[in-house]
């Protein structure tokens, strides 16, 4: 996964020829300015501009009656570019487009199950216009779902349309590099170049980044479940080997007492289970090859799939053949016990003296508080434990494999999550990006809603780009928010908010990549002069690729990128957005779980059935082993059975004998594996998401799935198990045991 992943989108990028650097710019552009510039800068190989026009989703219909009112993505209709930056269809060739006809974003083919003859409608009240379905597109720039603006593609001549009849023109400032390692450089040649700057600013590293994202972090978990699926089998391996011992004990004993070596011995077992290794994971990489597409899917609908590379070839083989390689190696190490057993003693007893019960047990007679049969199915356990460690062991790690995945996915799909995404938690927030006017229409919201009884408090903050002094004293930008942090706070690693005209708080990626912490001094460009500001507070960012700060500083309408305002309602949430939206133009307005669902809708679909899967393996895992064990354990203590039955104990009685030892291992598992997945899931879930400004993430836990359906499930499939393995002690009597 993590290989084709990689290939892909390598692929994807460079077939679409994909920008090192783009530049989002509201408002006008001088063309020739840009262009002078370009030509002078040795790190620019080539410039282009491209114009989006941006349209409300209460203007967009996608095939349906209804318009896109709740979607949370920034919706941009716009040509097929003419140098790079191509947007590509599902065989990644450069999309081609009729008068009439229309690509959409995959993203909503996904979501909408839409094929090509649908239909998309753009209207307002003066103009309308209707469009085919022909293409879906590959968009190198905004194909994952965490990237909040989607491109539809539409001809020359219906763009031109369209244009000035509907929504708002932006700009697409993008540029190719020579030398794509010197971005940084360039991104602070472009930020004191003077040119047009309203807009977010992103670079490759952030395209790849979030491409990456979703198939990464599921790749991620599919390695821990099957890296604790290796660890079990190598378990079960162990038991079975020694288990084969004991059973062939005597006749090793004699092999070993008429001279035959200790090493010609061991090769015949080893011979076994070289065959068992070698046919075993040729026969999973054979069915490898035909279920690869479905663990692919998604990566293959994103980015294509690129031309297979000798790599992409080769390592799952050499994977395979390593886990023969890592079978074999095991079974050697272990099949060393062939040394310590002693001929005399293997003909003598005809089995492993060491395996014989402890005769050192707790009393029945002194037992006075559980049922005589409870009591000794716990005594067992407790008197044999390092005969039940294998159980053991195997429950604790399927129980890792259920809960892990578990609270991945609940701790995504919460509310709570937004607190790593920088921004505060509230009912609604309201988005406002660069227009003509737009600092008085921000002001005339914020008077509406001052005056609107419904809303319980209300928070406006504007975002602009600055100018930053970097560790080596180089400019680079910075996008800061500023308005009053005494509300809709974020949760902070370290510190608090900025109070004083004089602090700043950092989000973890930029005080990482500058190198401060609470109480260093940074210094911030400010109407052409340094300021000096103190770090107060460093909080938790994954959007914008991680990288902001928070300041107490007048806000910059000049600079201004974007504006927030969050909103705390005592009403119904989505009769208020209808109110709002119908108000307020070229304003997005969401609440925020609806955010999280179009934002990360693709991880957590994703998330969903791989849980279902682990769910299915660690219950496949726990019945195939408790099975196997119970009836080794049978095997082993068929005298005391015997014993057991003909002193008139019934077969019930001695069902709850064996039900007690299952229910007693996988109780206690349960509780150690609970508390290890926590800790260590949390742990794993914290480093993949510290690559994208969160260094520190709160596994959330739905109790309810964790501490009770999941721990029901493994206790119904261990007494179905165990009902099963034992059925065969009916057969047993005094009659079938030998006497040596």
């Amino acid at each position: 996964m993590l290989i084709t992943l990689n290939d892909s989108v390598d692929y994807l990028f460079e077939k679409a020829l994909l920008p090192h650097f783009v530049q989002y710019h509201s408002g006008s552009i001088d063309q020739v300015m840009i262009q002078n510039w370009s030509q002078r800068n040795e790190n620019v190989k080539r410039q282009q501009n491209s114009e989006m026009i941006n349209i409300p989703g209460s203007k967009i219909f996608i095939n349906s009656q209804q318009a896109e009112v709740d979607t949370v993505m920034d919706l941009s209709f716009v040509r097929q570019n003419e140098s790079f930056d191509f947007l590509l269809n599902l065989n990644n060739q450069i999309i081609s487009i009729d008068q009439g006809e229309i690509a959409v974003p995959i993203y909503y083919r996904q979501r909408r199950n839409l094929v090509p003859g649908d239909n998309v409608v753009i209207k307002n009240e003066q103009f309308e216009m209707n469009f085919i379905i022909k293409e879906f597109v590959r968009d190198a720039q905004m194909n994952p779902s965490v990237i909040s603006s989607k491109r539809f593609v539409v001809n020359n001549t219906d763009f031109e349309k369209m244009k000035n009849q509907i929504g708002k023109t932006e700009y697409l400032i993008s540029f190719q590099l020579n030398d794509p390692a010197r971005i940084s450089e360039f991104t602070n040649q472009y930020s004191q170049s003077g040119l047009p700057q309203k807009g977010p600013a992103v670079d490759y590293k952030i395209f790849k980044l979030f491409n990456s994202l979703t198939d990464g972090l599921i790749a991620a978990v599919v390695i821990l479940i099957s890296l604790l699926l290796n660890i079990i089998a190598l378990l079960c391996l162990r038991f079975i080997i020694l288990l084969t011992i004991e059973e062939d004990y005597k006749e090793i004993g004699v092999m070993k007492g008429i001279g035959i070596a200790a090493s010609d011995i061991r090769k015949i077992y080893l011979s076994k289970y070289i065959f068992i290794a070698l046919t075993g994971t040729i026969g999973g990489f054979l069915i490898y090859l035909p279920a690869r597409k479905l663990f692919l899917k998604n990566i293959i609908l994103f980015t294509g799939e690129a031309p297979k590379s000798i790599l992409q070839l080769i390592l799952p083989l050499l994977t395979a053949l390593t886990i023969a390689a890592v079978v074999i190696v095991f079974s050697i190490i272990i099949l060393r016990r062939f040394n310590k057993i002693s001929p005399v003693e293997a003909i003598r007893l005809g089995i492993n003296a060491k395996s014989y019960f402890n005769k050192n047990s707790f009393s029945l007679s002194k037992n006075n508080f559980l049922n005589a049969n409870v009591f000794l199915g716990l005594r067992d356990v407790l008197m044999r434990f390092k005969l039940f460690i294998i159980l053991f062991v195997v429950f604790i790690l399927t129980t890792f494999i259920i809960i892990v995945p578990l609270n991945f996915l609940n701790t995504i799909k919460s509310s709570e999550f937004v607190r790593y995404m920088g921004i505060a938690e509230s009912d609604i927030i309201m988005d406002l990006r660069y227009t003509e006017g737009i600092q008085d229409r921000f002001e005339q919201i914020k008077t509406y809603l001052a005056n609107d009884p419904d809303v319980l408090e209300q928070g406006a903050f504007v975002t602009s780009r600055y100018r930053i002094i970097n560790q080596e004293g180089l400019v680079e930008n910075i996008y800061i928010q500023t308005g009053d942090f005494s509300k809709f706070n974020v949760d902070y690693l370290a510190g608090q908010s900025p109070a004083q005209a004089n602090e700043i708080a950092l989000s973890y990626l930029s005080s990482s990549e500058l190198n401060k912490n609470i109480g260093d001094k940074v210094q911030i460009i400010i109407e052409e002069e340094r300021r000096e500001m103190i770090v107060t507070g460093i909080y938790q960012d994954i959007t914008n690729g991680g990288r902001s700060a928070k300041a107490n500083l007048p806000a910059d309408y000049q600079n201004a990128s974007w504006y927030n305002i969050y909103i705390n309602l005592n009403s119904d949430i989505a009769e208020k957005i209808n109110e709002y939206e119908a108000l307020f133009d070229n304003t997005k307005i969401i609440d925020q779980e609806g955010y999280l669902a179009q934002t990360l809708g693709d991880t957590i679909e994703q998330l969903n059935i791989l849980t279902i899967a682990a769910i299915i393996i660690a219950g496949v895992v726990i019945f195939l082993i408790t099975s196997l064990f119970l009836k080794t354990l049978i095997a082993r203590d068929k005298a005391q059975i015997a014993i057991m039955k003909s002193i008139g104990t019934s077969i019930e009685a001695i069902k709850i004998q064996y039900i007690t030892k299952a229910l007693f291992v996988l109780i206690f598992a349960i509780f150690i594996g609970t508390i290890t997945a926590n800790i260590l899931g949390e742990q794993l879930l914290t480093i993949i998401l510290s690559f994208l400004g969160a260094s520190r993430i709160e596994i959330i836990i739905n109790p309810i799935r964790s501490y009770l359906l999941s721990p029901l499930i493994m206790i119904l499939i261990v007494v179905s198990t165990t009902l099963l393995s034992i059925n065969s002690i009916k057969k047993i009597s005094l009659a079938d045991i030998k006497v040596e």
